[in-house]
């Protein structure tokens, strides 16, 4: 009973100092040796790496951070608050120190960041994994996970204002350019493409009869982006049909594209953009056909 006690209060103590704690703030805390050896024998606690040790109810991916001798990072960071992120691989990011020491563990795949940074006890800053996002995977899936966290209102005006400042000057484009709009990383990375292309969009369009669509190019050509699980059922992929025949007979021309061709194929859904462009099937009276342009829609942006 009494061992029970003890790592029940060591458990205690480490929750209470933000689930992760080193002997000597445990120590300091009032918990002992003994008690500590009770909390891991019994579950507790676990214990991380040498003289460290973590509540086991934290998410997996921040203890295998701490396991590996600093904490969450990046990507991962993004992904444990919700955000879209790229790669979809789960694999951990790691911030150390550097002066720090990275600890292989059993199944270790992680990637690590060399970083003198401000942190929690379990992980980097929402800017300091946007940083690290865009060193790491580069400008597309930075702008992407911006996006997202814009839109999910997790990202305020001051954070804001302190990635810009902090960012390379070449990619600050990419902060004033970002908006709350996008539904998902998939419309971000388009809008972003096409950008540097110099093909301008309209975005979060209201087609008569068809209702909102992700973009419109030119004055009839619709570009619609897909998830990668929302549109697997047979039910939501016949819903998609009937709303690209409805917006055809309307006068508009529709393109959409999966996750799989955003992602891993982008050379088609540009040339394919780009053919439509070249043929003029984006503007009114310029079809193949000659079909009369489409009135009536409207972009909130």
């Amino acid at each position: 009973m009494r061992s029970e006690r003890w790592a029940g209060s060591a458990a205690a103590v480490c929750r209470a100092l933000g689930g992760v704690a080193r002997r000597e703030q445990l120590i300091r805390a009032g918990v002992d040796d003994r008690m500590l050896r009770h909390a891991v024998r019994g579950g507790g606690l676990e214990r991380v790496r040498p003289g460290t040790y973590a509540d086991p109810d934290l998410p997996a991916p921040i203890r295998i951070a701490l396991r590996h001798g600093g904490v969450l990072a990046c990507v991962s960071v993004l992904r444990m608050r919700g955000l879209w992120v790229m790669p979809l691989a789960e694999i951990v990011h790691v911030s150390l120190p550097p002066n720090g020491h990275a600890r292989r563990h059993p199944g270790c795949a992680c990637i690590q960041h060399w970083n003198a940074l401000e942190c929690t006890t379990t992980e980097v800053s929402l800017v300091d994994a946007l940083l690290q996002v865009c060193g790491c995977q580069g400008e597309d899936a930075f702008f992407a996970a911006l996006e997202s966290a814009l839109h999910e209102g997790v990202l305020s005006r001051t954070n804001r204002a302190e990635l810009r400042r902090r960012i390379t000057e070449s990619a600050r484009w990419l902060v004033d350019f970002a908006r709350r709009d996008a539904d998902s990383g998939l419309e971000s990375l388009l809008r972003i493409r096409l950008h540097r292309l110099g093909i301008p969009l309209r975005t979060q369009v209201q087609v008569p009869g068809v209702g909102r669509v992700d973009f419109v190019l030119g004055d009839r050509l619709i570009l619609e982006v897909d998830g990668r699980q929302n549109h697997e059922e047979a039910p939501k992929r016949h819903r998609d049909l009937v709303r690209d025949a409805v917006a055809a007979a309307h006068g508009f021309d529709t393109l959409r594209f999966d996750y799989a061709l955003v992602v891993h194929d982008w050379p088609l859904v540009e040339a394919a953009i780009l053919a439509k462009l070249d043929r003029g099937l984006h503007l009114t009276g310029r079809g193949a056909h000659g079909v009369a342009g489409p009135r009536g829609i409207r972009s909130t942006r």
